[in-house]
């Protein structure tokens, strides 16, 4: 199985969890968790929250 990482937060996900959704244009987006989850489909900007890899890439 691949691991596969979060489109939100940048962590791994490991292998029979976390969840998938398929956007209209196609892209395929996981999440390890429903907070990932929940603050994509809320608009929020993953750079700017310091718990996300994104945050400290954007230093």
């Amino acid at each position: 199985m691949e691991a596969k990482i979060c489109s939100f937060c940048g962590y791994e996900i490991e292998p029979g969890t976390g969840k998938s959704l398929v956007r209209k244009d196609g892209k395929v987006m996981h999440f390890c968790s429903g907070k990932c989850e929940k603050n994509y489909k809320l608009g929020r900007n993953p750079r700017k929250l310091k718990w996300t890899k994104f945050y400290e890439k954007g230093k």
